[in-house]
């Protein structure tokens, strides 16, 4: 396994020092020094991946956990993660994970071979690279979804989109759905809370959108008094709709106070819903509240004729009224998305599984 570990997207530098070249941050190692993201450093004058077939662990949720409403309802998901991030948000909401270096986690091996074969095993339609950010693993995470797709079985992206043309190009080409994480329609914000760039995020969601097959996604964690305004929201709203298209489905999702922002108010019910209208208002045609109890506003209603076409109660899913080909059983109108005749019959379940029982 460890001849796997040799990474890709770096280059040598005169001096012996590398270059990564996977995300914006562009970092230069010396030998034994990491990257922000804790888990790609340099060894002999190479690039190290130093979490392939590594898991934090692994845990089958419905997919509309990630959150995807558009792709498989009701489906179960595959869902993992490894250690580090290369995102530096104050407000992290998984930050147990995404913040913890390689050495810090108990880690589960697991093989890609041996990952799809438990998918596979547990009728999982998807796999989901989650709880940190994919891209930091780019080689383990495209080694499985290789490994899954000889199998039948879908890959799912849950990112930040911190990543770079030619690293974008070949871990995308492997994913069938994504969510993307847009922070902020603020670049002030981006750098104070996020310690990042917006630019790159937005050349993700444009690439993703118009240069790909993909099934997107984006949610924007709402945080009282940081990117909530209703300007920001109009313009986050009109923005996607004039890059990228009124069918992108938009989730917006509350806050709670964790990590360095842990004496922050977590958001209102009503900042969501509102958010919610006013997207709604600039053209998107599928708004989402996400972390609330709000049933009309986690479920997918026809935008042309009105009509609830999948109700959702958290993640229960309860009347469906698309046809076999995802079309209004009232009005014909074509709902975006992926979607097959039937709903899945997952439910709200979590089911934390071992690979091979080794932990």
């Amino acid at each position: 396994m460890a001849s796997r570990y040799t990474a890709r997207h770096w280059e040598p530098l005169e001096d012996g020092r590398i270059r990564c070249l996977l995300c914006p941050r562009l970092c230069i190692l010396g030998d034994g020094q990491q990257g922000v993201c804790f888990v790609r450093s340099c060894e002999a004058g190479k690039m190290r991946l130093n979490t392939w077939g590594r898991s934090s662990g692994f845990c089958i949720d419905p997919i509309e956990k990630k959150p995807l409403n558009h792709f498989l309802p009701g489906t179960p998901a595959l869902s993992f993660g490894t250690a580090g991030c290369n995102m530096l948000c104050k407000f992290c909401q998984n930050w147990e994970m995404s913040k913890a270096r390689e050495s810090h986690i108990r880690a589960t091996t697991a093989t890609p071979d041996e990952i799809a074969t438990a998918a596979a095993h547990y009728g999982c339609r998807s796999i989901a690279y989650t709880y940190n950010d994919p891209v930091i693993f780019l080689e383990y995470a495209v080694d499985t979804a290789q490994a899954c797709r000889e199998q039948g079985i879908r890959s799912v992206a849950v990112t930040a989109g911190y990543i770079r043309d030619k690293a974008r190009e070949e871990f995308f080409s492997h994913m069938d759905a994504a969510n993307v994480d847009l922070k902020s329609f603020d670049s002030e914000f981006y750098r104070r809370m996020v310690g990042a760039e917006l630019q790159p995020v937005l050349e993700t969601l444009e690439y993703l959108a118009l240069e790909t097959d993909i099934w997107l996604e984006i949610t924007t964690l709402l945080i009282p008094g940081e990117n909530d305004s209703e300007t920001e929201i109009e313009n986050l709203s009109s923005w996607i709709v004039e890059k990228l298209g009124s069918d992108i489905p938009l989730h917006f999702s509350a806050f709670h106070p964790a990590f360095r922002l842990k004496g922050h108010s977590a958001t209102h019910p009503s900042t969501l819903i509102r958010a919610r209208n006013i997207a709604l208002n600039c053209g998107i045609r599928h708004v989402y509240t996400g972390n609330i109890h709000d049933v009309e506003g986690a479920s997918t209603w026809c935008h042309s004729c009105g009509t609830l076409l999948i109700e959702r109660n958290r993640y229960q899913l309860g009347a469906w009224h698309l046809d076999e080909v995802g079309c209004c059983k009232s009005c014909d109108t074509r709902c975006p998305g992926v979607f097959e005749e039937h709903a899945g019959n997952w439910g709200p379940r979590q089911l934390p599984i071992r690979i091979n029982g080794r932990m």
